[in-house]
C-alpha cells in the first residue's frame, strides 16, 4: 500500500511538469540575430556612437551633402561603416566608409531587392 501512495504522490508533480512543457514553460529566450545569419534572416547592424558616429557622418556628408538618416556598423561588409544620407532631391544614398573614414563605396537606396516578410 505504501508503494501505491508514493506513486500517487508523484502524479501531481508529473502533471504539472507536462503542463509547463506543453504551454512553453521550458522554452529558451529567442536569440538575437548575429553576423553570418542564415539566408533570408536580417543581420543586426549596431548603430554608430560617440566619436566614430561623428567622424563617419562628417565624412559621408562631405562627399554626399544632405541629412543623415542613420549610421551603423555594416553587417554585410564587416569592418565598414554605413551612413545613409538623404539628399536635397529626396533620394537616399548609403555611403560605405572604411575604418579611416574614407568613402569606399556607395549604393542608391531603393535599388536592392525588397525584403519579403
Amino acid at each position: 500500500m505504501k508503494a501505491i501512495t508514493r506513486v500517487l504522490a508523484g502524479v501531481p508533480l508529473a502533471v504539472m511538469l507536462f503542463g509547463l512543457v506543453g504551454c512553453g514553460g521550458s522554452q529558451q529566450p529567442a536569440a538575437a540575430p548575429v553576423a553570418g545569419a542564415q539566408a533570408g534572416e536580417k543581420k543586426e547592424e549596431p548603430p554608430l556612437t560617440g566619436e566614430v558616429k561623428q567622424k563617419a557622418e562628417e565624412a559621408a556628408l562631405a562627399a554626399y551633402p544632405g541629412t543623415v538618416l542613420k549610421s551603423e556598423h555594416d553587417a554585410e561588409k564587416p569592418g565598414m561603416y554605413a551612413v545613409e544620407v538623404q539628399q536635397a532631391d529626396g533620394s537616399a544614398v548609403e555611403v560605405y566608409l572604411d575604418k579611416s573614414y574614407k568613402v569606399v563605396d556607395t549604393k542608391k537606396e531603393g535599388t536592392e531587392e525588397e525584403d519579403e516578410d
